[in-house]
């Protein structure tokens, strides 16, 4: 996702009014969803897995997920002889219990070993209704692939105890800063609809190469401006580009200050592309430093510096008790 997107799509700009628009597409689908048969585990949910093909629910679902024929894995027929695969009604499956394609199993993911650093966790907010994290670099917003335990809402919901909890909004894993989430499950569409109707004010800072600039002319101090694009992603691809077409994709930019060889920003985006701001920077020459995906993919190491990019603030009316919020970042770029 975006730098400060919500989970269920990207953000129109926010002169478009959005009254009376309902949220994306994923967040009715979840509204619509039973509750899950089987607790959380570890601060995960369980998977809810539809089957592709039909027949006997073991190789039907080892087909659906090869994963879970690993010989790392538990045996996957004695999980189904302990009851550990089950409908939605709860009623645990036999493995050689005939499916129809379709048909939907829940089980709990088995974990792999994973490094999990200790690291500080600071709160910005924490009431009735939201918990805002000042979120470190490189912590991804949600459990995948090798980040797991190691993700801000596995942690949080561990260190809490509040099950429900729920991002609003997803921050790329190497960006830090303010990241909100949703305690009741009733009010999350609410605060969704903010983030989908470009309701949020989002404010970052970047450190980023010099730029050439237009006519050898680097961006100076002062400077302000406006970055109009045409993002496009495919499906699998590690990296957004920017294609011909009508923008969609809106920064403004202000140059804040300058060193040899970088530049300090201040970056408003209007919309909440994947990759917005890092793709936008580097496709004028600017990329942010330490980025691995723009202009190039590179493999990072332990001695790599971290992303200069920080999601500084975000400020809204709050949709259920109608005050005012605005969350600032301690953090500052490295």
């Amino acid at each position: 996702m975006s730098e400060g997107s919500p989970p269920d799509g990207p953000a129109p700009g926010p002169g478009r009014s959005g009254t009376g628009a309902r949220p994306g597409r994923a967040a009715r689908r979840r509204l619509r969803r039973p509750a899950p048969p089987l607790p959380q585990r570890e601060g995960l949910d369980p998977l809810r897995v539809r089957l592709e093909t039909g027949g006997r629910a073991l190789e039907a679902l080892a087909a659906r997920l090869p994963a879970l024929r690993d010989p790392a894995a538990t045996d996957l027929a004695l999980r189904f002889a302990r009851g550990e695969i089950v409908r939605a009604s709860g009623r645990p499956v036999a493995a050689d219990e005939e499916l129809v394609p379709g048909a939907e199993l829940w089980l709990h993911r088995e974990l792999a070993p994973e490094h999990v650093p200790e690291v500080a966790l600071p709160i910005l907010l924490h009431d009735e209704h939201l918990l805002v994290l000042d979120k470190p670099h490189d912590m991804a917003t949600m459990p995948r692939g090798a980040h797991i335990r190691s993700s801000a809402l596995v942690r949080l919901r561990r260190l809490t105890g509040i099950e429900t909890l729920t991002p609003l909004h997803r921050l790329d894993r190497r960006t830090a800063g303010v990241l909100a989430f949703g305690i009741r499950p009733e009010e999350r569409a609410a605060y969704q609809g903010l983030f989908a109707r470009g309701e949020v004010e989002k404010e970052y800072r970047a450190r980023v190469q010099e730029p050439p600039g237009e006519d050898g002319r680097a961006w100076a101090p002062g400077e302000a401006f406006t970055l109009h694009d045409r993002l496009e992603r495919r499906r699998g691809a590690l990296q957004t580009r920017v294609v011909p077409g009508e923008p969609n994709a809106l920064t403004h930019v202000q140059v804040l200050g300058s060193a040899p060889g970088v530049r300090d920003l201040a970056l408003l985006p209007h919309t909440g592309r994947t990759h917005q701001l890092r793709v936008q920077l580097a496709h004028r020459g600017a990329p942010i430093l330490g980025d691995d995906l723009y202009p190039q993919v590179r493999a990072i190491g332990p001695e790599d510096p971290v992303l200069h990019l920080l999601a500084l603030r975000l400020a809204f009316r709050d949709p259920i008790t109608g005050a005012p919020r605005e969350l600032v970042s301690r953090r500052r770029v490295p």
